[in-house]
């Protein structure tokens, strides 16, 4: 049986290391490192003057973190708006900085574009395949490209474009969040 070993709880100095050891592995949000740092912390006061220290010298910048994340996942994966600020939010940040960073992702790309894109370097088969007969096909896209971040409307009409019978697909419904 396999025994868990608990962390040893760090110093204010100890625990700015491990949080420079942390960011010189993976670039991370205020939110995510200071919950790392709350589990290591001896002195939980500490973890702010962390922070802090860590944000005067440059080493963490929430702005700068949105940016290139949301540039990144534009850029190596094909995502759409809905996804990336669904991923930014969960690692932690604020509402409108996520805004400002997806905006500035997505600037000079209609989400048509992107879904395209998507589909021509993510789903190659829907790509070169021909007209598309198969509904479950087309349902499986229109899952995976709402998952990707997309919203209904265009989703549908990138399918229409390779369904084989595009009046055989409905309408979006009103709502435009997307699937989990």
């Amino acid at each position: 049986m396999a025994t868990h070993k608990r962390a040893r709880k760090l110093a204010s100095e100890e625990l700015f290391e491990y949080a420079v050891k942390c960011l010189s592995a993976r670039a991370s949000s205020t939110g995510d490192l200071k919950s790392k740092l709350w589990r290591r912390a001896a002195n939980p006061p500490d973890v702010d003057a962390v922070i802090a220290r860590l944000n005067d010298i440059g080493y963490l910048n929430d702005q700068r973190f949105a940016e290139d994340y949301a540039s990144a996942r534009v850029e190596n994966e094909g995502f759409g708006r809905m996804r990336l600020l669904n991923d930014l939010r969960t690692r932690r940040v604020s509402g409108t900085m996520a805004d400002q960073a997806v905006e500035r992702a997505l600037e000079g790309r209609s989400e048509a574009e992107l879904i395209d894109a998507f589909i021509e370097r993510r789903m190659p088969s829907l790509a070169k395949g021909g007209p598309i007969e198969d509904e479950k096909k087309l349902a499986a896209a229109y899952r995976k490209l709402r998952r990707a971040g997309f919203t209904s409307g265009p989703v549908l009409s990138a399918l229409k474009r390779i369904a084989a019978r595009p009046e055989s697909l409905e309408d979006p419904p009103d709502e435009e969040e997307p699937e989990p």
